[in-house]
């Protein structure tokens, strides 16, 4: 049997209601906090973009929204399961009215090709026709996925349509296609970390990494 512990940091409500005397000190459930041997993953894969240049960027992707959407409203629509880290560091760097939804695809091919055949598996509850929308994606590298689904979303006529991907793999472009925001344009490389996987595993990475049969072990 798993037990799982919820501690909740009472110091952490105190700065919130302005209680200086209680936060100018630990609470006794920090200190015990602090102490926990938490494991943390370990990988000897070489970074390619590290967490706090990940999160640079973002940054700069959000005041670049919160620039072009000043005075509206947007709807992220996350792509599944990769895009979950990036859209919700993103949503809290955007200064607008802003809500989120979330869509599904799958790519038939390997674990590290993709075949350009795309399916949706899940699609987005929110109506989103007369709505400012922003599709998120982690990476946009043959541009078959975005293809898909910017038709798929145009059809429900949107006011506005654009696209939010953390990395451009440009090399790999199979369709005339081009990102509105990029946070990183990278080489030929297949990456892990940050939302992205291979066969699941390595989501979890705070940096993104390249991956290799070896070094993935």
């Amino acid at each position: 049997m798993i037990s799982i512990f919820v501690i909740c940091d009472f110091s952490l409500f105190a700065s919130r209601i302005g209680d200086k005397k209680m936060t100018n000190r630990k609470s006794p459930i920090t200190n015990f906090y602090e102490k926990i041997p938490f494991p943390k993953m370990t990988t000897n894969m070489k970074k390619l973009i590290t967490r706090e240049q990940i999160a640079e960027g973002v940054a700069r992707i959000g005041q670049e929204i919160t620039r072009d959407y000043a005075g509206q409203t947007v709807i992220l629509v996350g792509v599944l399961k990769g895009a979950c880290l990036f859209l919700s560091d993103l949503a809290r760097q955007i200064e607008l009215d802003a809500t989120f939804d979330f869509i599904a695809v799958r790519s038939y091919g390997t674990k590290k090709e993709s075949a350009g055949e795309v399916q949706l598996i899940k699609d987005v509850t929110t109506p989103l026709e007369d709505k400012n929308v922003i599709l998120v994606e982690d990476i946009l590298d043959t541009g078959f996925t975005y293809t898909f689904l910017r038709k798929l979303l145009l059809a429900r006529k949107p006011r506005t349509l654009k696209f939010a991907a953390l990395l451009d793999k440009p090399s790999r472009r199979q369709m005339p296609v081009e990102a509105d925001y990029v946070g990183f344009k990278i080489p030929d490389e297949f990456v892990v970390g940050y939302g992205l996987d291979y066969a699941e595993r390595f989501r979890n990475l705070p940096d993104i990494c390249v991956f290799s049969e070896d070094t993935g072990k």
